[in-house]
């Protein structure tokens, strides 16, 4: 029969193990969109910022009732297509890479902008990474940063080890 000391040796090899086995995170963000008429654009542009070049936008909307229309400043405050930069209506989604540190517009030519249905979107320079920390703080700093992002595999590995020291 396992000790406790056990078990537990045994969970923390098993949330190394699951660690380990996470891909790398990268500095671009896939943020989704929920394309359609009726929605604060103001209030979700405030909850999903900053956007930063290299990002990823897609557009998820009804076929045949919405598009998304990359335009210039002039053709956003007008809510005018005339002269899109890049026109897209087909499927029921759409991935846009902000590929510049620029504003980008767009907007829904179904008639749908007058109501709303439109965003510019700032794309800014990454910021620098933060200084690293001093000798004393690095050790805290990294498990704290190794905890946030592996919250879920610790979580699960903590579950099992309860479970396990309650067979015992």
């Amino acid at each position: 029969m396992m000790g406790r000391t056990s078990v537990a040796a045994a969970a923390a090899l098993l949330v190394l193990a699951a660690c380990a086995a996470l891909p790398a995170r990268t500095a671009a963000n896939k943020i989704s969109i929920n394309w359609k008429p009726n929605v604060n654009y103001t209030d979700w542009l405030k909850q999903h910022s900053p956007f930063y070049k290299d990002d990823w936008l897609v557009f998820y909307y009804t076929a045949g009732q919405a598009d998304v229309v990359q335009v210039d400043e002039v053709g956003y405050n007008k809510c005018d297509s005339t002269n899109a930069i890049y026109n897209y209506s087909k499927g029921r989604s759409f991935a846009f890479q902000l590929n510049e540190t620029k504003t980008y517009y767009f907007i829904c030519s179904y008639g749908y902008c007058f109501g709303g249905m439109r965003l510019a979107i700032k794309a800014e320079k990454l910021p620098p990474p933060s200084p690293p920390p001093s000798a004393s703080d690095r050790s805290a700093a990294a498990i704290a940063a190794f905890a946030r992002s592996h919250a879920p595999v610790i979580y699960a590995a903590i579950a099992v080890l309860a479970a396990l020291l309650r067979m015992v």
